[in-house]
């Protein structure tokens, strides 16, 4: 495994979930300790959205201010320079460490298992806004695991998703057309909810972002 923002705590067996919610109960309810408690700021959208782009303008200009946090996914995906920055993993540990309870959240997704280190939970005990990019399918699991959710919904128009996702030259034009469509079978809805149409200048975007990330942060 290739290591990035690796899992500090990889050697200490992680509490399941449902413990470590009992341990923070009090966060659920209680205004003042919410308050205390860090924000978990999901990013989602459709591939081709622009999410990554996005994320790596935020991480690089918040890059001074220790409040913000920007784990890398852990994907069992080999590191290209045309990817996403990602820590590589093997199938067999992606699975070892999925059933061991290492992963704050984890999905699998067009033949790959990605997964967030809950390494995450040391940053919110202590905080911090936790900024990952994840499936739109494990929303409702992070809503019922921690105190504080905020999701940025990032999207564009069919025609400038297709059009980027062929830029990309990763997948045959079936692929493309695989991913456009599951962009239409999920939707995202909620109060905690937010969304960008990233459809214009990627400086533009990056700092509607980053906006929309220090707001959500001041919101409980």
């Amino acid at each position: 495994m290739t290591l990035g923002y690796a899992d500090q705590h990889a050697k200490i067996a992680a509490p399941p979930a449902t413990v470590w919610r009992a341990r923070h109960e009090h966060f659920f309810h209680s205004s003042p300790a919410v308050m205390s408690y860090g924000c978990l700021s999901l990013v989602v959208g459709p591939s081709g959205a622009g999410k990554d782009t996005l994320i790596r303008g935020a991480r690089t200009a918040l890059a001074g201010d220790g409040t913000f946090v920007f784990p890398p996914r852990e994907v069992t995906r080999p590191v290209a320079p045309d990817c996403e920055e990602h820590v590589s993993i093997a199938e067999a540990e992606f699975r070892a460490r999925r059933a061991a309870g290492a992963y704050a959240l984890s999905w699998r997704a067009h033949g790959l298992g990605y997964g967030i280190p809950r390494r995450i939970e040391h940053d919110l005990d202590r905080g911090r806004t936790v900024v990952v990019n994840v499936s739109r399918t494990v929303i409702a699991e992070a809503r019922r695991r921690y105190p504080r959710v905020r999701v940025i919904h990032v999207t564009a128009p069919p025609a400038l998703l297709a059009a980027r996702l062929r830029g990309r030259g990763r997948e045959c034009d079936l692929a493309v057309a695989a991913r456009l469509a599951r962009a239409e079978e999920i939707t995202v809805t909620g109060a905690d909810v937010v969304t960008l149409v990233n459809d214009g200048p990627p400086e533009r975007a990056v700092q509607q972002f980053i906006h929309l990330l220090c707001q959500a942060r001041a919101v409980v």
